[in-house]
């Protein structure tokens, strides 16, 4: 539970309308909710980002090598969620209204800077996925909670504790093993070391990218957008998701590999229905992800968001050797050890916050 979650308990405790009795009832039926909209977002975030990292690795395994086309499906699915858009705004309608002014051009302004940074962002994740093994590069995603926890205390306000320190250094250590470990990674055979080490910093850097992208979002529902609706959080996926459709078409004809995609279809090795099925449902599944995503951006924190993300940890390399043969050496078993470590830590601290929220609730009614 959030700082704001536990100040509005505290103000609503104060109330000398309600009886101790009634406000436990309320806390109660609250937190439920609460909880169970934060397991609903973790389903979708976790299921669709292993989901669409092994469909995108499948895409490249099996004969396709369009770096613009890999990244066009990451946003290009935000059309499904178009019906949502409606039926949120509808809603939205009838409840209380923005807490800060908003205009057209505010917030055209903000769908187009984070429909640029997605664009430029999913662009450095595909040339990772590309060159180096997909249980490499899930590991190294991790590094996106130690760059989120860095751009939470800049630009968040984020408090930093023991735990939460100890899970962002064994993230950082996980990864820095991988790094060093690179020469003897089995699973990169047919690609140079300097592919692999562009790779290995592209990954790296759209971790980055993406940790700075969640903190202005965050920073965006706070400062800018104001309404605590999950319509707004449909309305910050479609439209930064459409802007970034748009740079990806433009470079996919102006790199000329628009060309090449007849042929890439008809020579994928599962046959050109395949091929289809692979690009949408990677598309799907990184809408799914997404709404899972800025779900936990709007309910918790940025830096929350990104540590359940390494909740995919145990399951991507896992099934990257089951299914891509990607070689689970004892280097990057004691590196998946660290990131479960880390997240752990993250996890139990926010559990020792929602006590610390309960027992000021308890303290509050006694009073």
């Amino acid at each position: 539970m959030d700082a704001s979650q536990e100040v509005e308990l505290q103000s609503r405790g104060n109330n000398n309308n309600d009886s101790p009795t009634n406000q436990v009832e309320i806390w109660r039926s609250k937190n439920y909710t609460w909880w169970f909209r934060i397991s609903l977002y973790i389903v979708f975030l976790v299921a669709g980002q292993s989901a669409a990292t092994m469909l995108g690795r499948l895409y490249y395994d099996k004969g396709g090598n369009s770096k613009w086309m890999a990244t066009l499906v990451q946003s290009a699915g935000f059309p499904i969620l178009i019906p949502l858009l409606f039926l949120f705004r509808s809603t939205d309608s009838s409840s209380s209204s923005p807490k800060h002014p908003r205009t057209s051009t505010t917030m055209l302004s903000l769908y187009v800077f984070f429909g640029l940074l997605l664009a430029g962002d999913n662009m450095m994740y595909s040339y990772g996925l590309l060159y180096i093994p997909v249980s490499t590069y899930s590991l190294l995603c991790a590094t996106q909670l130690a760059f989120n926890a860095l751009f939470s205390f800049l630009i968040n306000a984020q408090k930093f504790t023991a735990l939460i320190l100890n899970s962002l250094v064994l993230l950082t250590v996980s990864a820095a093993l991988l790094a060093v470990h690179a020469d003897s990674d089995g699973g990169t055979a047919g690609v140079s070391k300097g592919k692999y080490a562009i790779g290995f910093l592209c990954t790296v850097g759209a971790s980055a990218a993406y940790s700075l992208y969640l903190s202005l979002m965050e920073l965006s529902f706070k400062k800018v957008i104001g309404t605590e609706t999950f319509g707004a959080v449909v309305d910050m996926q479609v439209f930064p998701s459409c802007v970034a459709s748009c740079c990806c078409v433009v470079g996919l004809f102006a790199s000329g590999e628009w060309r090449g995609l007849e042929g890439e279809m008809s020579g994928f090795e599962k046959g050109r229905v395949a091929y289809v099925m692979t690009l949408v449902w990677t598309a799907v599944s990184w809408q799914i992800c997404s709404v899972g995503l800025l779900g936990l951006i709007f309910e918790v924190s940025s830096l929350f968001s990104n540590v359940i993300s390494t909740l995919g940890l145990p399951s991507v390399p896992v099934l990257a050797v089951i299914f891509f043969g990607d070689k689970m050496d004892g280097v990057k078993v004691i590196a998946l050890l660290l990131a479960i470590w880390g997240f752990l830590s993250y996890i139990y601290q926010h559990y020792l916050d929602d006590s610390k929220a309960k027992s000021t609730v308890s303290s509050t009614n006694q009073v």
